[in-house]
């Protein structure tokens, strides 16, 4: 039984998991974090192809050095308030640390939580080769998944920080196989994160379906950015690939202080009664 899409949307006009997979070598696939219904509705309207609730919420959201403390109950909170705001963009949530690694069974399970309880349309998961039967086990239960290779942040005390990885021949063949790996295992897109430009280059020749780059260089077959970095919205650190196209920051804070010193001031409220909308 199929139930009809809500008025404000067009099913045909929606991003999904065939869609982007077959965007390769067609067109530049946009790929934005958003956590809130809000913002969802905005980078939506913007005209983003994919939506993803990343395991960054654990940093920019909820303030924490790592993305290690987020829970499935985590991005399933998150999951429903962005989708509710979202009429064209493909919803991706994230696999969080330890609510896959286990078991292949356990992976399934954690997938079905979030495509059932977060309403995501594909769930992204970090590894190569050692999990590669824990997507196809995923992709074989009807859940789309998208992979993750290169610098991987739930591996962050492994890695030994946030570090580029892919510099030495070894460490760019690991990857490069990874990348086949997670392929082979049925993702339909995969994103490679903090890797040398030319090795970004090498894994997106070497697979059929879309890469997804983030400080990975411009030959990847899209980007995505956190949307707090791209809206200038942080105070701390900023990845030096990222790229601020505002400084929605410090509106925000100029148009809070404005507002904070009309009421100190007497000047906000205004002495006339409001008018109530009816």
């Amino acid at each position: 039984m199929y139930l009809s899409s809500p008025p404000s949307q067009n099913a045909q006009d929606r991003e999904s998991a065939p869609k982007i997979r077959a965007s390769k070598g067609n067109r530049k696939l946009v790929m934005v974090t958003a956590y809130d219904v809000a913002m969802a509705r905005l980078v939506d309207e913007a005209g983003v192809d994919i939506v993803l609730v990343g395991d960054s919420l654990g940093m920019v959201f909820q303030g924490g050095q790592n993305t290690l403390g987020v829970t499935v109950d985590d991005v399933c909170y998150h999951g429903r308030a962005v989708a509710r705001g979202l009429a064209r963009a493909h919803l991706v949530g994230d696999m969080p640390f330890m609510s896959y690694q286990v078991s292949p069974e356990q992976a399934v399970a954690s997938a079905g939580r979030l495509i059932k309880e977060g309403a995501f349309e594909a769930v992204k998961v970090e590894g190569g080769e050692p999990f590669a039967e824990h997507v196809r086990r995923i992709v074989l239960s009807g859940i789309p998944v998208m992979g993750h290779v290169g610098l991987m942040p739930q591996s962050v005390h492994a890695l030994g920080g946030f570090r580029v990885q892919g510099k030495t021949e070894a460490q760019a063949e690991a990857i490069l196989r990874d990348a086949k790996a997670i392929e082979e295992a049925g993702a339909y897109s995969i994103v490679l994160e903090a890797i040398p430009t030319a090795l970004a280059q090498k894994v997106t020749n070497a697979v059929s379906i879309p890469t997804i780059g983030i400080g990975a260089g411009a030959s990847c077959d899209g980007q995505v950015l956190v949307l707090n970095d791209l809206l200038g919205l942080g105070r701390g650190h900023v990845p030096s690939f990222a790229k601020a196209y505002a400084k929605v920051g410090d509106t925000i804070v100029e148009a809070v202080d404005a507002y904070a010193r009309e009421v100190r001031s007497g000047v906000f409220p205004p002495a006339r009664s409001p008018k109530l909308v009816k």
